[in-house]
């Protein structure tokens, strides 16, 4: 373990903490790892849908450990390599383990001795969960807030997110994940349901700068944003390309805003699942304006626009947008 590493992180997560009202702790994390083609593991910082690398450590005879000076508890990511999506892992103070498994995704590895990880899984055992609920039950967990800022902020209203902000302990209301969620409400004021769909300008799959207006007043279009790295958006394509064969020819059209990182594998999964409609996009993943302009948070997202440049619904998915489109006189 690189001991300037360390010492830096602390610098820089001391500043941060002391305005978030966290506590810096020494990490005793353990692990085993089931294979034997990768001699690292990398600890990563979960920040705003991205992992930044903190250390890394030897796998020796199968196993690694870490005991880094970190924010405690928190969420961090376990990887055996740089270019994989790491395991979502929630640290606090006491031993913890993990046995790590790269198949799958890391879908096989099993972390024991957190009390928060243990809380995480709880929430997600229980498919009828009430979010409300559980914050209420857990307002110093910063489970409550993760689940908010990452799997509800898009499911919720401005008012539903501000209520169950209102339920977390002071300490969990100043880290960055609510302030993002504050951010969000501040967007929505100008992208809910009856506002005026704000223009933008972006680039085309021929390299051609064009406008959202430019698609508006012909008749209804979705503004769908997707991925093709995107698992659950590629499994979606099939329901808009449905909608958009059944409904095109009465006016309907599709503007797909892709969170791709580059431009082969954009075109790729456009011709693989034969999405004949708009594209546009600015290859820059999670950095997208137009993303940040609508406060998308998750994909797949959409919204429904009027001849008037109206948004009159928003995440139709699967038969919705379909059942929405037949209602419209």
């Amino acid at each position: 373990m690189n001991r300037k590493v360390i010492l830096t992180l602390v610098i820089v997560a001391g500043e941060v903490l002391v305005a978030n009202a966290q506590k810096i702790s020494t990490l005793k994390l353990s692990g085993t790892l089931a294979s034997n083609q990768h001699q690292k593991v990398y600890l990563q910082k979960y920040i705003d849908r991205y992992y930044e690398v903190i250390d890394s450590a030897e796998v020796e005879n199968g196993k690694f450990s870490f005991s880094n000076q970190v924010a405690l508890p928190e969420i961090y990511g376990l990887s055996v390599s740089l270019k994989d999506t790491p395991l979502l892992v929630f640290l606090d103070e006491g031993n913890i383990h993990v046995d790590l498994n790269p198949a799958r995704g890391y879908q096989e590895s099993k972390i024991t001795g957190s009390a928060t990880h243990d809380l995480y899984l709880e929430f997600h055992d229980n498919r009828d969960r009430n979010l409300t609920t559980f914050i209420q039950q857990h307002p110093n967990s910063i489970v409550s807030l993760y689940v908010l800022y990452r799997e509800y902020v898009s499911r919720l209203s401005s008012a539903e997110i501000k209520q169950n902000i209102s339920l977390l302990d002071a300490h969990l209301q100043q880290l960055s994940y609510a302030d993002i969620l504050r951010q969000v409400i501040e967007t929505r004021k100008v992208t809910d349901i009856g506002q005026q769909a704000p223009d933008f300008s972006i680039t085309d799959v021929d390299g051609k700068t064009v406008k959202l207006s430019d698609y508006i007043g012909q008749g209804y279009l979705l503004l769908d944003f997707w991925a093709s790295w995107c698992g659950p958006c590629r499994k979606e394509n099939p329901n808009v390309v449905e909608a958009y064969n059944k409904y095109h020819d009465q006016g309907f059209d599709v503007l797909a805003v892709s969170l791709d990182k580059t431009k082969a594998a954009w075109l790729r999964g456009i011709e693989e699942d034969g999405l004949k409609y708009h594209h546009v996009s600015e290859l820059k993943y999670w950095n997208s304006d137009v993303a940040r302009l609508y406060g998308i948070r998750s994909i797949p997202s959409n919204l429904l626009i009027n001849r008037e440049g109206k948004i009159i619904a928003k995440n139709l998915r699967g038969n919705e947008l379909q059942e929405f489109l037949s209602q419209i006189p």
